[in-house]
């Protein structure tokens, strides 16, 4: 039976070192490769301030007469998902699935096992469960006419159409002008869309892991994973990205960790009033990702912890070996 092992939570949780982890003890050998479920990561060039955390001097590898995505090499542990794209380009949930699918595919061809490991639960959901707005296209005509228009005017038009959406919109939704349009989009759309299927099929045998922190240790991480990232040199990548042609408009620079830095780059603000506002965004990330993940029953639950490697060990392990019920 093919299984697929899925590491999910909020952000500076530990996620990725539990499943580079996980991947090396479960079988001799490279049992599991990892597939990153982040929508920041997919970008090239945008490695310090997303967090992949690359051995230095890392550089991509290819699998042989493979039509899939470049790789890295972490720990010997292989990691896709990362550089899939070019910071000016968009990049959409559904592009995610496909690639992902193809990539999880091949994992198992391989005999290996996959592990989905990441905090964006849209696309952790559109690969395990499918979603029906996925592969509703960009309507470039429609983006056009709705250029220049203000947040107020987007959701106005959002509301004449579907109102229920509209209305389930939280605050950071209601201000984001690129979520808006998309949001439009999808609604005037709803009429012909089939919808897309999870990429899983049945029988597949799914494990959810899922990683928590209480609310104090949460945001202590959070602060420190900040002061690790600007010693790393964030300002430096984010000067090499605007210099090699990233627009603040890009979808790129809407991420965490560098649309907090335009007003800095601007000579609006200074550096710490920076520093917070974007430890306040993280930590409104994460209670989002909490509150989007609890929602789903699937998942196991584990705090966060000096242990937690071999409490879940032991249940992956059950699992992977076919005692697990």
């Amino acid at each position: 039976m093919r299984k697929l092992l899925v590491i999910c939570g909020p952000t500076a949780t530990g996620k990725t070192s539990l499943a580079l982890h996980l991947a090396k003890v479960l079988a001799s050998g490279q049992a599991g490769e990892l597939v990153s479920a982040d929508s920041r990561q997919v970008y090239k060039r945008m490695d310090i301030g997303t967090g992949k955390d690359l051995p230095e001097n890392s550089k991509t590898q290819k699998l042989k007469n493979s039509k899939l995505p470049e790789y890295y090499l972490i720990k010997g542990i292989k990691m896709w998902g990362y550089d899939l794209v070019e910071p000016t380009e968009e990049f959409s949930v559904a592009q995610y699935v496909k690639v992902a699918g193809k990539i999880i595919e091949d994992i198992w061809r391989r005999k290996k096992l996959p592990i989905l490991v990441g905090g964006t639960g849209l696309y952790i959901k559109a690969v395990v469960d499918g979603i029906p707005t996925a592969e509703i296209p960009r309507d470039e005509s429609l983006r056009k006419s709705l250029e220049g228009k203000s947040v107020v005017e987007l959701f106005e038009i959002l509301a004449q159409i579907d109102a229920v959406k509209a209305a389930s919109l939280n605050v950071s939704d209601r201000k984001n002008p690129r979520r808006l349009v998309r949001a439009i989009e999808v609604a005037l759309d709803r009429s012909r869309v089939k919808g897309q299927g999870s990429i899983i099929k049945e029988g597949t045998d799914t494990l959810f892991i899922g990683l928590t922190l209480n609310k104090e240790k949460l945001e202590e991480r959070i602060k420190k994973r900040i002061k690790k990232r600007l010693a790393q040199g964030l300002l430096e990548e984010i000067k090499e990205l605007l210099n090699s042609g990233v627009d603040w408009d890009n979808q790129s620079m809407q991420a965490l960790g560098y649309k907090e830095w335009k007003p800095l780059f601007l000579g609006k603000v200074g550096r710490q009033e920076v520093v917070e506002e974007w430890t306040t965004d993280e930590k409104k990330y994460a209670k989002r990702q909490h509150t989007w993940f609890k929602r789903d029953k699937r998942i196991n639950w584990f705090v966060s912890s000096l242990n937690l490697k071999k409490e879940v060990e032991k249940l992956v392990r059950k699992w992977h070996n076919g005692n697990y019920k």
